[in-house]
């Protein structure tokens, strides 16, 4: 078994999306049924999906659901560096969980990158003093040979702390032979004696005709393929770097239970730009009888019987984006005729009368919606919390990661204490507005919240009494670690963990420029 000092290995991918935090998850989740003490890491991630640890840490969503797989408690340890995108060439870097100051990509790669590369390690070394395994997942591909000389989430992790790199390659996008070979072959002999080999994602149809061309990638490479992975339909596991689907698409892919009442709820989540934790909506999306799309057009809301405008890292930007697109007016029209719109956090704040805004956008003060009661500053600490309340007779618990401070001027509370003192948020009629991130993950106030969409709506849609959000993310964790169990070999990924890279892997040339 593992020895003392915790075993490890990356998954590295030979593009963004290829599946490294499902196949990272997977593992954890396959390793901690075999009673395997797990953790997973990642050096580095850009993400504008992220949460709150219990210590009140920020990280990227990916590595919660992959503590969550691990079924251990997220820490600012599994993902010390997380870059929050701001624009197409800065990123606000937050370190340890606590945000540090905004960045340029050049100025990052240009130095700030090396300079945290010790605290990577650092992190990944108390973790692996403390776990039997480390499951690590890279970034983008560790091909990228323009930036390999600061590289601290792939290669350069790796070859630090010896860690055996297992590459992933989606075979639904093409070209997965090529990927496989050329991602091997462009890196330095120091860099390819890490590569362990190769794991196959997103693999339909009859499994024993791709075996040819992976005897030929051996033959090619010297370096085995530890696995093929089928397609797999409506994991719904939480997002990284985008939103997989299109805009006008379905959430998820899975078939959900019909509803329980005569009619479905048609929610629709406004787009917008530089959008966070849209994970927030999948809450809904797992109710039966609920149809959620993301929309960009003021005509899609139309037959909306709820329309969401979710969280964002540049609310003024959202503001500016929904005004140009004509949905400001399509939303006042709805408030109006009494039709639901929930905001949160960003989309929570855009919502109210007036924005002072020196920080994000610094684009000093600037016209709300003016649907709720509500000013907002942003201050230059970002709060960050789990909190917990009450919220329309239910109990309700969330996370917090916002600049923007609300002064609510007037409306209802939407969620309070137990004394009933305001917590957070505001409410008028059938517009609701939170900073609380997650706060539909809680089963009771999702039902009831529901229940009052339906009621303005006029539809006659029921909320099914019986679905667990928690339960539903537990099958889709247990399904991925059954695509490991079941599709991948077992035996030999437990070796690379327990032993590292196989000694004497041939160098393909012609190696890193």
């Amino acid at each position: 078994m593992i020895g003392h000092r915790g075993g490890g290995l990356l998954v590295a991918g030979t593009t963004s999306d290829a599946g490294k935090s499902v196949v990272t998850a997977g593992i954890c989740r396959w390793l901690v049924r075999q009673g395997v003490k797990v953790a997973p890491f990642k050096g580095q991630n850009m993400s504008l999906n992220s949460f709150v640890t219990r210590e009140g840490a920020e990280i990227g969503r990916a590595q919660a659901m992959q503590a969550q797989a691990a079924r251990v408690e997220p820490s600012a340890l599994m993902n010390p560096v997380l870059l929050k995108p701001g624009s197409d060439r800065s990123s606000q870097v937050v370190l340890m969980g606590r945000p540090v100051g905004e960045l340029s990509a050049r100025g990052y790669h240009g130095g700030r990158q090396e300079s945290l590369f010790g605290t990577v390690v650092e992190c990944l070394e108390e973790l692996r003093g403390t776990y039997e395994a480390v499951i690590c997942e890279g970034a983008g591909s560790p091909a990228e040979i323009n930036l390999r000389r600061t590289d601290i989430v792939n290669m350069g992790i790796a070859r630090a702390a010896r860690l055996p790199v297992l590459v992933v390659g989606d075979i639904d996008r093409g070209g997965v032979f090529a990927s496989f070979f050329g991602t091997t072959a462009l890196l330095a002999p120091e860099d390819q004696a890490l590569i362990a080999g190769y794991l196959v994602n997103k693999f339909r149809g009859d499994v024993t005709l791709l075996e040819p061309g992976l005897e030929m990638l051996y033959g090619l490479t010297g370096r085995h393929t530890y696995g093929v992975l089928p397609f797999a339909h409506g994991l719904g596991i939480d997002e990284e770097d985008g939103l997989r689907v299109s805009l006008r698409g379905a959430v998820r892919e899975s078939v959900v239970a019909p509803p329980v009442g005569e009619d479905v709820l048609r929610v629709a989540v406004c787009a917008v730009p530089l959008m966070s934790n849209f994970t927030d909506v999948d809450a809904l999306a797992a109710e039966p009888g609920v149809v959620v799309r993301f929309v960009d057009r003021a005509e899609e809301l139309a037959d909306a019987d709820l329309v969401v405008v979710p969280g964002t890292r540049g609310t003024v930007k959202a503001l500016a984006w929904l005004r140009e697109r004509g949905l400001a007016d399509a939303l006042a029209r709805r408030a109006a005729e009494g039709r639901p719109v929930l905001g949160i956090c960003g989309g929570y704040q855009l919502l109210g009368e007036h924005i002072e805004d020196e920080v994000e956008s610094r684009a000093g003060a600037v016209d709300g919606l003016g649907l709720l009661p509500v000013r907002v500053r942003f201050a230059r600490d970002k709060t960050l919390a789990r909190p917990v309340g009450t919220a329309l007779g239910e109990s309700v618990e969330g996370y917090e990661i916002h600049h923007g401070v609300a002064e609510v001027l007037g409306g209802e509370a939407f969620i309070s204490d137990d004394g009933g003192h305001s917590l957070d948020g505001c409410r008028v009629g059938s517009v609701w507005g939170t900073h609380w991130h997650g706060s539909l993950e809680s089963d009771g106030f999702r039902r009831a919240f529901l229940r009052e969409v339906a009621a303005a709506s006029g539809r006659r849609f029921v909320p099914a009494p019986d679905t667990s959000f928690g339960a539903l993310r537990e099958e889709q964790l247990d399904r991925l670690g059954d695509l490991i169990e079941e599709h991948a070999d077992t035996d030999a990924l437990l070796r690379l963990i327990e032993s590292g890279a196989p000694s004497g892997l041939p160098f393909i040339p012609p190696g890193a420029p």
